[in-house]
């Protein structure tokens, strides 16, 4: 799996992951003391994902988010200090703290936005992969989404024009079994790849855990895309470590506490990366301590930046605002 990745490209991923990991566990220490206003939906356990696609995609191509959107955010190129502020409402944010965790855009990195509507994004991603085909510009778009969106209707739409159009956009599902509170057998008939298949699209399924593999994958569909032979799907099986928000604290009710303990034991992204690497001999876990070192103290630096921010005037309310 790891022919044609580099240590230091592993390194960069590991420290991706770490990064995002670090950041969301202080987003649910902000709202647990109430710090942060409204709601966040916390990445942690997905990481592999995040980092796997955006690490095979250059700084200009797009990604369009989700409800769910900080570890893309963070793997397509966002900063930390800015992202907090933005969760926290203040000026210094993406949105000037108008967007907060769920409408965090970021041009700059080609991070079209994140959606709090349920596959809200696909018809964004769909649209700025026909904009960069009739520019010729060899860009590519990713939609990221997760398996609860395939009940939208709106997937199917975008599917079919980028496959008759054979646009440069890449849809990957993070599986992450359960849609809120319902697991995906209860609410999604038949197989996920199968939807995608039925439009001829290009289709394949990976471990969501494992970051070399959704990177290797990726990279190929992405050269693919570039290439101009079409659209493609790609499954990321993965778990979130948290409830679908972070006011779901009790999640006994629809999914097992052996469940939890399982994936985040022995199916985490951070420990799967890490044993192959020292097992390999590639590297120690001292490296590892210090890149984890240094992204904690980026997280806390990002924090008391955050905290320290001004509000936007409240001048400023109806400005930046569209409809």
């Amino acid at each position: 799996m790891t022919e044609h990745i580099d240590l230091e490209q592993s390194l960069q991923m590991y420290q991706q992951m770490a990064k995002i990991r670090a950041f969301e566990e202080k987003v649910n220490e902000l709202y647990k003391s109430a710090k942060m206003p409204g709601l966040a939906h916390l990445y942690s356990g997905e990481e592999a994902v995040a980092v796997g696609v955006c690490e095979a995609l250059d700084r200009d191509d797009y990604i369009t988010s989700t409800h769910r959107g900080h570890g893309h955010c963070l793997a397509k190129g966002a900063r930390v200090d800015r992202m907090f502020a933005e969760l926290l409402g203040k000026e210094a944010g993406y949105c000037r703290g108008k967007g907060g965790s769920m409408h965090i855009a970021d041009p700059d990195s080609g991070n079209l936005g994140a959606n709090a509507i349920v596959g809200g994004s696909m018809g964004i991603a769909t649209g700025a992969a026909m904009s960069a085909k009739m520019r010729r510009s060899g860009q590519v778009a990713v939609c990221f989404f997760g398996d609860g969106a395939l009940g939208q209707g709106l997937f199917y739409e975008v599917a079919n024009m980028a496959a008759l159009w054979k646009l440069p956009v890449i849809y990957v599902c993070e599986n992450n079994l359960y849609g809120e509170y319902t697991h995906h057998t209860e609410t999604a008939a038949g197989e996920f790849i199968a939807r995608a298949q039925t439009f001829g699209m290009r289709a394949e399924i990976v471990d969501g855990q494992d970051v070399h593999a959704v990177f290797m994958a990726m990279q190929k569909l992405v050269e693919r895309a570039r290439r101009g032979e079409g659209p493609a799907f790609l499954q990321c099986d993965t778990y979130r470590y948290y409830g679908h928000h972070v006011g779901d604290i009790n999640r006994a009710y629809y999914r097992a506490k052996e469940e939890e303990r399982e994936w985040m034991t022995n199916r985490d992204p951070l420990k799967i990366l890490s044993t192959r690497l020292i097992a390999q001999k590639l590297t120690d876990a001292s490296v590892l301590e210090r890149i984890e070192a240094d992204v904690n103290a980026e997280v806390e630096a990002g924090v008391a930046f955050a905290l320290d921010a001004p509000f936007p005037d409240a001048r400023e309310v109806d400005e930046d605002v569209y409809a």
